[in-house]
C-alpha cells in the first residue's frame, strides 16, 4: 500500500504539467568556454573566454589573431577586439554542448559555424 501511494505521488509530482511549464533553464554563459571555427581568411582558430569575460583567439598553429572584452546581451554574445577599431560585434548563440557545433550569425550579416570545445584557457604569446 505504501509503496503504490509513493508511485501515485511520484506521477502526480514529474508529470505535473505545470511544474514542467514553470522550471526554467540557465541562461547560457560564455564564461569559461573555448571555441574552434574557421575565419573567412581559412584560418582554423581558437578562442577561449575566461571566467571574467576576456577573450582571446590564437591561430591552431598559435599566432595571436585577437583578444579583448565579451559580454552576453540577452541571446546574443558581443565582443568588443581590443586590436581593432570595428567597436562591438554581436553574434547570435543558443546552448551548444562541448562537441557540438552551431551556425551563428553577426549583427554584420557575417555567418560562421563554431563548435565548442573542452575549456582550455589562452594567453597571448610573447
Amino acid at each position: 500500500m505504501r509503496l503504490t501511494i509513493c508511485l501515485t505521488a511520484a506521477a502526480l509530482i514529474f508529470g505535473s504539467a505545470p511544474i514542467q511549464a514553470t522550471a526554467k533553464s540557465a541562461a547560457f554563459q560564455l564564461h569559461k568556454t573555448t571555441w574552434t571555427f574557421t575565419d573567412k581568411k581559412g584560418v582554423k582558430v581558437r578562442e577561449s573566454i575566461d571566467v571574467d569575460g576576456n577573450y582571446i583567439a590564437n591561430s591552431a598553429a598559435g599566432k595571436h589573431l585577437d583578444h579583448g572584452t565579451s559580454v552576453m546581451k540577452g541571446d546574443k554574445a558581443c565582443f568588443t577586439s581590443a586590436m581593432t577599431k570595428d567597436g562591438e560585434v554581436c553574434w547570435t548563440t543558443k546552448p551548444v554542448a562541448i562537441g557540438h557545433s552551431m551556425s551563428t550569425k553577426s549583427d554584420k550579416g557575417e555567418t560562421l559555424k563554431v563548435t565548442r570545445v573542452a575549456y582550455s584557457p589562452l594567453s597571448m604569446p610573447k
